[in-house]
């Protein structure tokens, strides 16, 4: 049987790089950097060293292009990173091109209701999972030629799609959502859900903790990975360890802005505090 080929380069000198989806189904956190403005290839080899799993490339809030997301995406894949893209809502064209052109995962924003969650399925995911259409032959295998039912299989195989709950509504539908098969990852998006449930930034308040701990208990039940964004950077760092021992796996860790500045800042303040003679 087929499976999505992997260069040699991605096990080359430097951090051992394993897929995302390796990553979950060994119970390990599948860690993930965003990316909205970066718009060379390197990108790809500077994830790798830094040690994250995957991209999450943002075509929902970025500004990059398609093409663009395609090239970096192709890069991450051969040396190791998962490239995953996040979509505009229920954008499911947007979805099939990212992952005719280079990505293994499709983050689908704004998922409500278990129709919502079928919708994406039945786009990301081929026959009999889903209902994605082919076309003649994709960067994954090399641009190689394959027998149509093992190309599908090992698309399917490979390819995370991940469903984004971000409201009150997408909670209170929780279980209906993660029973939906071909589902992989329901991810919370905690800076829209702590707004939707009234606690505007408190990302750490009880509701908003109520609410992932529903999440990951419906994932439990329904074989799926739970994930959190949002949780990787002030006062709602603390809770991040507590989420993550209720079950939560797959984690958006970071943007490149938040790790430029951070870097930055830290380097700024230790030469300012130089003395001078």
């Amino acid at each position: 049987m087929a499976a999505i080929p992997r260069s040699p380069s991605s096990s080359s000198a430097g951090t051992s790089a394993q897929s995302v989806a390796e990553r979950l189904r060994k119970g390990e956190l599948g860690l993930t950097l965003m990316i909205r403005h970066a718009r060379t290839v390197d990108i790809a080899l500077a994830a790798k060293t830094c040690g994250f799993d995957g991209l999450f490339f943002d075509l929902q809030h970025g500004v990059i292009p398609e093409h663009e997301i395609s090239q970096m995406a192709v890069a991450a894949m051969n040396v190791g990173v998962t490239p995953l893209v996040r979509v505009p809502e229920k954008d499911y064209a947007a979805a099939l091109r990212m992952l005719d052109n280079g990505a293994l995962g499709i983050v689908m924003p704004e998922v409500t209701t278990v129709e919502d969650a079928r919708m994406a399925v039945a786009a990301c995911k081929f026959p009999p999972v889903g209902n994605r259409g082919a076309f003649g032959s994709w960067a994954h295998f090399g641009y190689r030629g394959l027998p149509a039912a093992e190309m599908r299989k090992a698309f399917n195989d490979a390819t995370l799609l991940i469903l984004m709950v971000e409201s009150k509504a997408a909670i209170d539908n929780i279980e209906g959502i993660a029973a939906v098969p071909g589902v992989d990852v329901v991810h919370i998006g905690t800076n829209d859900l702590s707004t939707d449930l009234g606690h505007p930034g408190e990302l750490a308040h009880p509701d908003v903790m109520a609410a992932i701990e529903r999440v990951v208990k419906a994932c439990r039940a329904h074989g799926k990975f739970a994930g959190v964004g949002g949780l990787t950077g002030g006062d709602a760092v603390k809770s991040l360890p507590h989420v993550v021992k209720l079950g939560a796996r797959f984690i958006t860790s970071a943007s490149e802005w938040n790790l430029m500045l951070a870097a930055g800042m830290e380097r700024v303040k230790a030469l300012r505090s130089l003395p001078l003679g």
